[in-house]
C-alpha cells in the first residue's frame, strides 16, 4: 500500500529548501506570508536578530471589517496593510517568502498590493 502524503507537508518542505537559501538582513528583511483556512497573515522579519519588524493579518482591528477573511480582496488589505506599517518603520525593501505556496490568488495579491503601496522585492 503507498501512503500519500499531504498537500501541506510538501510545501513544508519547499518551504525548508528555499529557507535554507534565503535570509533576512536589517537592510532587506524577509516579507513572510502563511496561510490558514480562516486567515492570512504577513510578517517582516530580520533573521539576523531574529526579530519580527512589522506584523499583518486579518485579525487586525482595523481589518475586521472584512466581508470574508479568505479572500482574495482580503489579501489585498493585508499587503497593503503590511506595506503602510513597513513604511512606517522606514523598510522599502525586502525579500519575498511566499513560504512554499504557489505564486497565485490570495498570495499574488498580497505581493500586488505590498508592491503598489511601496515595497519593493
Amino acid at each position: 500500500m503507498i501512503k500519500k502524503t499531504s498537500r501541506n507537508v510538501l510545501r513544508q518542505g519547499k518551504h525548508a529548501r528555499v529557507r535554507r537559501k534565503m535570509t533576512g538582513t536589517a537592510d532587506t528583511p524577509r516579507l513572510c506570508i502563511y496561510k490558514s483556512l480562516n486567515h492570512i497573515y504577513a510578517q517582516i522579519i530580520d533573521d539576523k536578530q531574529g526579530r519580527t519588524l512589522v506584523t499583518a493579518s486579518t485579525l487586525d482591528k482595523d481589518l475586521q471589517d472584512l466581508a470574508s477573511k479568505t479572500n482574495i480582496e482580503a489579501a489585498r488589505a493585508v499587503g497593503s496593510s503590511i506595506a503602510t506599517r513597513a513604511k512606517e518603520k522606514g523598510i522599502s525593501m525586502v525579500v519575498f517568502d511566499r513560504s512554499g505556496y504557489k505564486y497565485h490568488g490570495r498570495v499574488a495579491a498580497l505581493a500586488d498590493a505590498a508592491r503598489e503601496n511601496g515595497l519593493k522585492f
